[in-house]
């Protein structure tokens, strides 16, 4: 039986060491600006996102002085504006923060799916790390759980993500 090494999410990876692979990981070079883009839409849920994402952030060391914050209407604008605070070259990564609940028709597919879509294609057209932080939940109650609940804070986690993915490019030499 094969053992899996377990990273601090939990994840298994290869057996690196026994490989003589290196892992590109480092912390994310010092004075990175970073722009979160949050939707009013849903806000108290999406508040408590964005009070993650910037703890997360300013735990990790990066000052006030290096964030911006700009809130949109939904999910559906936030490629939109990530999109324009990528092409001002004023920010090295961005955190996007929303929420949508599916309701009876099908519109919540689509905004869950053309908002994730915009965003990734920002990131990729613009060589920039963009964190996807919309939530997509069946209910209200996945919601809050998922906003500093049961199920963590999903705006922290982005956070988070966004500082490693600087931290892997930077080891990367990208």
């Amino acid at each position: 039986m094969r053992q899996h090494h377990q990273t601090r999410a939990g994840a298994a990876r290869p057996a690196l060491e026994r490989h003589g692979v290196p892992l590109l990981t480092g912390a994310p070079p010092a004075g990175v600006r970073i722009a979160v883009l949050a939707s009013t839409f849903n806000g108290a849920i999406v508040d408590r996102l964005a009070d993650g994402a910037l703890g997360a952030l300013r735990e990790a060391g990066v000052p006030a002085s290096d964030l911006a914050y700009a809130q949109v209407a939904g999910a559906w604008e936030l490629p939109q504006l990530a999109a324009r605070v990528a092409a001002s070259g004023r920010c090295d990564a961005i955190v996007a923060l929303g929420c949508v609940i599916r309701g009876e028709t099908s519109h919540y597919d689509v905004i869950v799916n053309e908002s994730a879509r915009g965003l990734m294609q920002v990131s990729l057209e613009h060589r920039l790390p963009v964190a996807n932080g919309v939530l997509a939940c069946e209910d209200e109650d996945q919601a809050w759980a998922r906003a500093g609940g049961a199920q963590g804070n999903k705006g922290a986690e982005a956070a988070e993500a966004v500082l490693a993915l600087l931290g892997t490019l930077r080891a990367a030499g990208a």
